[in-house]
């Protein structure tokens, strides 16, 4: 008895919790503090959200993936006392440079080092007495290029997780497309200004081989000769636009970014173009933690702290340019550029947010950095090609009708089970609300978003409850009609009903178990919710039902169950 009585408790306690965990979804328990107040989440396809189409710039990584790979080689080269008199880079977006060289001697130097230390990436397309024509193997860019997709649809399901977006949907298309739909229009716009915000972070020195002004008339002079200027083009474009049109006059391995002045609402109503050198190899991929901290006047700003091995870059870096000016550069915008009065170890830096008077303003762009940053840096810029705000796919009517034939279902299923097995139908049908309103419990404590998929799963999951009720009752039947007590019948037909019950969800788990590992969007959630359905059945549907009728034979006495 004091078991029956511990098991009686549990039951009580967790359908308590249950009923708890789905209250917030019919009536405002915000006002409770001690109340759960989180909601079921519904998805893209229930209650409609924002559809964007992201293009990533793939050629871009590759072009900085061939300069970073001449550093590289140039070191090597330097390591094995070969000369050569550089590089040629013209064609590092198809993954393709020049070594230059000034003899046939060292182009077989050149070449034999090549197939000694790279033999799996590079190949050596020609070789003369004046350069060494160098590209990756097809094969390994096309397996480059699918990491870089993957490493931004990861990065970017981090940074809309940390904005509490439930479950959505980031898929690759084509080449070099990623697919982001996000359920519910409040939480999409958060999260779209997040994806925006691609956070690439370099440490970038200045470089003070043009003066400001010879840099601003060049850059003036460009404008009027292309007919643009950076109120008629996005940021981005524009930069990419007078770096082209200046890469003649420029000095080789730099670029001219942009600062904001202090008091300009925009970039375009004040900046100050600074002309930077290429060739500092630090970037956000060296931070280990990024964090909203106040300077001594109060002022928000961003606190960066690199893990070892950016520290020891980040130490070289100010040891070497001590005098000069580094330039902090997030997605190709200067936050700030001081002076480096000596050599900065200890791995930590900060990011001014400049001299705005509106302080909020501050902080909210300090915690979308941090944030940003925190989440991931992505290894690739992106481009919104798309967007449409879509609405639920089912439509208001066809929910209504969705829910009344799901209403009319569940009650259709417990008039049989009530018709069929009489006195355990009634418990069957007790125990089965208890399992639908178990898993919205769950669901909804977690976080998690109904889609379609989800409604499957809870379908299936009635289906499989049921089964479990119906394996015990004809057990039960068939004890009683073989002369046995109604305390043995109870008891053999749990305990020989549930090797198959067991054996049944446990094969059913390891389904959704792989559905969940191998899936991604709505497969993904519609093996979560079966997952929950298991577990509540086994919980509800054999384990609360056990305690009723044990309740009913052993405390209350009852000499008969009619099944």
């Amino acid at each position: 008895m004091e078991t029956l009585r511990l098991r009686t408790w549990a039951a009580i306690l967790v359908s308590i919790m249950a009923v708890m965990f789905i209250a917030p979804n019919f009536v405002d328990t915000s006002s409770m503090a001690w109340w759960p107040a989180k909601k079921l989440n519904y998805g893209l396809d229930i209650q409609g959200g924002v559809h964007l189409v992201m293009g990533a710039d793939v050629e871009g990584v590759v072009k900085t993936t061939v300069i970073r790979q001449t550093k590289s080689l140039e070191a090597e080269f330097l390591k094995e006392n070969i000369t050569t008199k550089g590089f040629v880079v013209d064609k590092a977006s198809e993954g393709a440079f020049s070594v230059l060289v000034s003899s046939n001697e060292e182009a077989q130097k050149v070449s034999d080092l090549l197939k000694k230390n790279h033999v799996g990436s590079l190949q050596i397309l020609s070789a003369g007495a004046d350069k060494v024509d160098v590209k990756y193997f097809d094969a390994y860019l096309l397996d480059q290029k699918q990491v870089i997709i993957r490493q931004a649809i990861e990065t970017i399901r981090n940074r809309i997780d940390e904005f509490g977006v439930a479950e959505p949907s980031i898929t690759q298309q084509g080449a070099d497309r990623i697919l982001v739909q996000l359920p519910g229009m409040a939480d999409a716009e958060r999260a779209k200004q997040l994806i925006n915000t691609t956070a690439k972070l370099d440490f970038m020195i200045v470089s003070y081989e043009k003066s400001q002004d010879e840099l601003r008339k060049m850059i003036i002079d460009a404008e009027k000769a292309g007919n643009y200027s950076m109120t008629t083009l996005k940021y981005t474009e524009y930069v990419n636009r007078i770096n082209a049109d200046l890469a003649a006059k420029l000095p080789a391995k730099t670029i001219v970014y942009f600062e904001k002045l202090g008091n300009a609402k925009s970039m375009d109503v004040g900046n100050v173009p600074f002309l930077l050198q290429t060739d500092t190899d630090l970037t956000g991929d060296a931070l280990d933690n990024a964090s909203v901290t106040f300077d001594q006047y109060g002022k928000p700003e961003v606190s960066l702290k690199f893990n070892p091995a950016g520290s020891n870059k980040f130490a070289d870096l100010t040891e070497k340019n001590v005098k000069r000016q580094m330039a902090v550069v997030l997605d190709k915008v200067i936050k700030t550029a001081p002076n480096i009065n000596q050599k900065i170890s200890g791995g930590s830096a900060v990011i001014t947010l400049g001299s705005s008077n509106d302080r909020e303003a501050q902080l909210n762009e300090a915690k979308l950095i941090s944030t940003a940053l925190r989440a991931g840096a992505l290894p690739v810029s992106l481009e919104q090609l798309e967007e449409r705000r879509v609405g639920p796919s089912l439509g208001r009517d066809a929910l209504e009708k969705a829910r009344f034939a799901a209403i009319m279902g569940a009650i259709i299923i417990m008039i049989f089970m009530l018709a069929y097995y009489k006195g355990m139908g009634v418990i069957t049908s007790v125990v089965l609300i208890l399992n639908i309103i178990a898993v919205f419990a769950i669901l909804g404590s977690l976080g998690a978003t109904l889609t379609l998929p989800g409604i499957a799963g809870m379908a299936l999951t009635v289906g499989f409850a049921v089964d479990a009720n119906v394996l015990i009752n004809e057990r039960i039947r068939e004890e009683l009609n073989a002369g046995a007590s109604i305390r043995n019948a109870l008891q053999e037909g749990y305990d020989r009903a549930m090797s198959a019950i067991i054996d049944s969800n446990v094969t059913t788990a390891c389904t959704a178990c792989v559905l969940m590992y191998f899936g991604t969007g709505p497969v993904k959630g519609f093996a979560v919710t079966l997952l929950i359905g298991i577990a509540t059945t086994l919980f509800a549907n054999v384990f609360v039902s056990k305690v009723i009728v044990d309740n009913l034979v052993f405390k209350f006495g009852v000499k008969k169950i009619s099944v």
